[in-house]
């Protein structure tokens, strides 16, 4: 949990657009929750940001997507409020709700149940407690920190949380792309990936991934997204914002 009594920062994103508030430690929105947002196109009408935190691509996404509405899963309480929080303080309230409840148990028996979706959203914890030592910051932790078998179990969440062909859309660190493949086997389809580059000449730190359920299509490999030019000016691609949704 984080602690409720921790100083916040409120920050802004999309060009000032959206307004945040959060912990000024821990863990914090980056531009991985940005990219996500991304993927959001205008036919989701109703989108889940899993594992929200402060409600920042969830958020966003609604920022993007004018006619769309969006329930924010967090399990952390403290983050779950601050989700809520910001939601009315961007004047979103009203096309969105914040739950608090771990994705796993989502439209389970004796867990939350909510209304099938066009778009799940999701940046799942990306280490594996197994491989590396966990931050002393426990909701920063918590964060970053992946249990074997957690990308397959929000895989699964995300199927029972959306419409038929309904949209997955992901972002992961290159390392996880068999994960992937093997989380969204039988469940998913149309699996596009697009790498994500700081630069040309740098490799890939993120991929933007995105599936329809119930699909059978084989994967695609996209072009690239590269963040900025080599002297590090944005590049237009990064700048218009849109690097995976659906046309």
């Amino acid at each position: 949990m984080t602690d409720p009594d921790a100083p916040l920062t409120r920050d802004a994103v999309l060009g000032g657009r959206l307004i945040l508030a959060q912990p000024a430690r821990g863990h914090r929105i980056g531009h991985d929750a940005i990219l996500l947002s991304a993927l959001a196109g205008p036919d989701d009408r109703t989108i889940i940001d899993f594992g929200a935190g402060v409600g920042g691509a969830g958020l966003a996404a609604l920022i993007r997507q004018p006619a769309a509405s969006a329930v924010l899963v967090e399990r952390e309480p403290d983050l779950a409020g601050l989700a809520a929080g910001n939601a009315a303080a961007n004047g979103l309230e009203g096309r969105c709700r914040a739950v608090c409840a771990d994705v796993t148990t989502l439209n389970r028996a004796g867990g939350e149940r909510l209304e099938p979706a066009d778009l799940v959203l999701a940046n799942p914890p990306f280490n594996l407690v197994s491989a590396h030592r966990t931050s002393p910051d426990g909701a920063r932790a918590r964060a970053h920190m992946a249990e074997d078998g957690l990308l397959e179990a929000w895989t699964v969440a995300a199927a029972r949380c959306l419409k038929a062909a309904g949209r997955l859309g992901l972002i992961l660190r290159p390392s996880e792309m068999e994960m992937l493949f093997r989380a969204v086997s039988g469940r998913f389809g149309a699996l596009e990936i697009r790498p994500v580059h700081p630069a040309p000449d740098r490799p890939a730190v993120r991929i933007l991934a995105r599936a329809i359920k119930g699909r059978r299509t084989p994967p695609a490999l996209l072009p690239p997204l590269i963040l900025a030019d080599a002297q590090g000016v944005p590049s237009a691609a990064a700048l218009a914002g849109d690097p995976l949704a659906p046309g």
